[in-house]
C-alpha cells in the first residue's frame, strides 16, 4: 500500500481547514491503494528552525526534530491541506517543510486549497509550489479547491460538492501514478537539499 501522509496546516484556534483534512482523509481511506497517517502540524509542535546543521545531512540534535523525520520518513506520498495567508502559506507549515530534506525528496503531493472567498487559496497553493520543487517533491496537477469554506461546514462537518469529490478522486488517481515513479528516483545522498548551502560536505553549519 501507499504510505499517505495528510498534512493539515490550519493553525487557527478554530481551525476550519481540519474539517476539510478530516474529509481528505476519508476519501483517501476509501481508496484501498493508501495506508493513511493524518498529521497535524498544530499539535507537532515544532520551534522555529533550530537545529545547528543542514538538514540534508541529517544529523539532527534535538528530539522533536528526530520524531518529526521518524513521522515522515515512512510516507510514500502526501497531501498538504492549507489555507492562505495574505497571498501565500502559514509560517507553520513553511517551518515544518524547511526541518527535513531527504525525507521529502522524490516524493509526490497533491494540494487542498482552502479559503474564506471566491480565491479558494488557490494564491496560496501556488506559492507553495516553488517550494516543493525546491525539496525535489512533485506537486501533481490534480488538486481540490474550496472557495467560501464556512458555507460547506455543517454541524463541525465539512461537506464536499460533487466537483471537490471528483477533483479529490482524481488528485489521489495522480498520486498513485506518480508514487510509482518516484520510487525509481529515491537516493539516501547527501546531495538532496543541496540548494540549502554547500554542495561539498565540508562546512555543514546552517547560516539561517
Amino acid at each position: 500500500m501507499i504510505r499517505l501522509a495528510i498534512l493539515d496546516a490550519a493553525t487557527s484556534p478554530h481551525r476550519r481547514g481540519s474539517a476539510v483534512a478530516a474529509w481528505v482523509s476519508e476519501l483517501a481511506r476509501r481508496n484501498r491503494a493508501f495506508e493513511v497517517d493524518d498529521v497535524h502540524l498544530q499539535e507537532m509542535g515544532l520551534p522555529f528552525f533550530d537545529e545547528p546543521e543542514l538538514p540534508r545531512y541529517r544529523r539532527y540534535v534535538h528530539e522533536h526534530t528526530r520524531a518529526w523525520s521518524q513521522r515522515i520518513e515512512p510516507a510514500d506520498a502526501f497531501i498538504i491541506v492549507s489555507p492562505e495567508y495574505n497571498r501565500g502559506y502559514s509560517a507553520l507549515l513553511k517551518n515544518a517543510l524547511d526541518y527535513l530534506a531527504q525525507e521529502w525528496a522524490f516524493k509526490p503531493v497533491g494540494l487542498v486549497s482552502y479559503g474564506s472567498g471566491m480565491t479558494a487559496g488557490l494564491r496560496g497553493a501556488e506559492a507553495l509550489r516553488p517550494v516543493l520543487s525546491a525539496l525535489q517533491m512533485y506537486p501533481v496537477r490534480e488538486m481540490v479547491v474550496v472557495p467560501f469554506i464556512d458555507e460547506h461546514l455543517h454541524d463541525g462537518l465539512f461537506r464536499p460538492t460533487e466537483g471537490m469529490i471528483e477533483g479529490g478522486e482524481l488528485m489521489l488517481d495522480a498520486l498513485v501514478r506518480m508514487d510509482a515513479a518516484m520510487h525509481l528516483l529515491r537516493t539516501p545522498l547527501e546531495e538532496i537539499g543541496d540548494q540549502q548551502g554547500e554542495s561539498a560536505p565540508g562546512p555543514t553549519r546552517a547560516q539561517w
